[in-house]
Parts: structure tokens; sequence; C-alpha cells
């Protein structure tokens, strides 16, 4: 999720030098100062009460079923609220809009699967893959000031289907190298060896997606079981284990 914020630049002035050079030491003494004027300054900043930030609550959701997008930290006082489905408020993305007074909301027809909730929060109907990803959502408070938040939709199918394939199940020690890819629609992926967590050496390394290890020399101590466990929100499933032979002389 990406969050907006906003800081205040500190601007520190410098005093024209009209009464000469200043001597070392009486330099040193100002650079000392200036050092715990800047120290204070920063914890003074960072003490400071800062304000909640408007968010969406990043959700999870099966494929058709419904599922509510709720809004995190929304400012009790607020006149208008838009939803908007991608990153930014695009007004050719717009899904929805609230107004407090006159009470009134207007819904994207061509959205079509949407219900604006009386708390703000968006409904949609039998989600699909098409819905999932970010959403953006924008308040306008009644002292004509504005807030914005984002959040993530993301939609997993609800059965799940897990294999698990090498690129070679006989290999020498420090000679072959093997690839085991875990092919699954679940969200998350584990990795197990001889019924244990998979603990990683220099030599292998799982790809960003986790859907493949990679094992670059084998080692002996490499040989033995291996499957991947795979989850959605709802249940988890796991594969067939692999078994590899690692020939050594």
């Amino acid at each position: 999720m990406n969050l907006s914020f906003f800081l205040k630049d500190t601007v520190m002035g410098e005093t024209a030098d009209t009464m000469g050079p200043l001597s070392v030491s009486t330099h040193t003494r100002l650079v000392h100062w200036q050092k715990l004027l800047v120290a204070a300054s920063l914890f003074n900043f960072w003490c400071q009460p800062t304000t909640a930030q408007l968010a969406i609550v990043s959700t999870y959701a099966a494929e058709g079923k419904d599922v509510i997008l709720r809004i995190h930290n929304k400012p009790p006082n607020h006149a208008s609220l838009l939803w908007y489905k991608g990153e930014g408020a695009n007004k050719n993305n717009i899904i929805a809009f609230l107004s407090e007074k006159p009470r009134m909301h207007l819904l994207d027809p061509a959205f079509g699967r949407v219900v604006l909730k009386q708390d703000g929060s968006l409904l949609i109907k039998k989600v699909t893959k098409a819905d999932a990803g970010k959403y953006t959502i924008l308040v306008y408070l009644t002292n004509s000031r504005k807030e914005i938040g984002f959040g993530r939709l993301t939609v997993y199918e609800p059965e799940l289907v897990v294999s698990l394939e090498a690129s070679n199940t006989t290999v020498t020690e420090n000679k072959d190298s093997v690839v085991l890819t875990c092919h699954t629609n679940a969200l998350f992926i584990h990795w197990l060896f001889q019924g244990m967590n998979l603990e990683l050496k220099e030599h292998m390394k799982i790809s960003k997606d986790h859907q493949s290890l990679t094992i670059n020399p084998v080692k002996r101590e490499d040989a033995g079981i291996y499957w991947c466990e795979v989850s959605n929100p709802v249940g988890f499933n796991e594969s067939w284990p692999v078994s590899l032979v690692v020939k050594f002389e």
C-alpha cells in the first residue's frame, strides 16, 4: 500500500559575518551549538503527534464471492468521498461517489456489481480476477481539505491446485544443477525438505514468486525428499513429494 505524507522543509538561515573571522575556538563552539539545535529540532519533530493515515483495508477474496472494501481511519467530518479503481484519483476510473449534504450517492453503471454502503465502504458482488488490484479513496473534508488513501484487493481461486516438477531427479555432486518448480494457483508457497522447513544454503535460490527452487551446484547433503505446501486465506494443500538422488565419487 502506498501511503502519502507531507514533511515541512526546515531552512536554516545564515548570518552575515560583520565582526571579522571567527577564532578556531569560537567557531568550534558555534558548530557545537548548531549540532545541539539541529538535534533538538529533530527530537521535537519526531515527538510530535501524527495524524492517522487514511487507507483502504487490503483484502483477500475468493473468486465468485462478495467482498467489502473497508475504510481505515476515515475522517469523522467529511463532506463527500469518491472511490476509484487503480492507484490515483483518475476521473476516468471513478467507481462511486457519496455526498453527505445533500445525502446522495452515484455508482458507475459500467462497473455493475458495486454497492456503496452507508459507512462509505464498497461492496463488490461476485468478484472476478479483473477486480483485483489497487483501489483509491478520496475524502473531501468540511474545511475544504482532502485526504487520499490506497489499498489492494487480491482475488484467489477457491480450489487449490498444486504439483511439483523437477528438471532432473538424478544428478552428480558439484557438477549438475536442478530446478524444482511448484505449479499452483495459490497465493502462498512454502518449501519443505525431509519433512521440515527448507533451510536455504549459499548454493540454493528461491525465485521472487517462490514457485521455483534452484540448487546449483548440487551437494550430497541435498539428496532427499522435497515438496511444496501452498495456501490461501481459507485453506492449504501440498504437492506429491519429489525424491532427489545425488551421485558422488
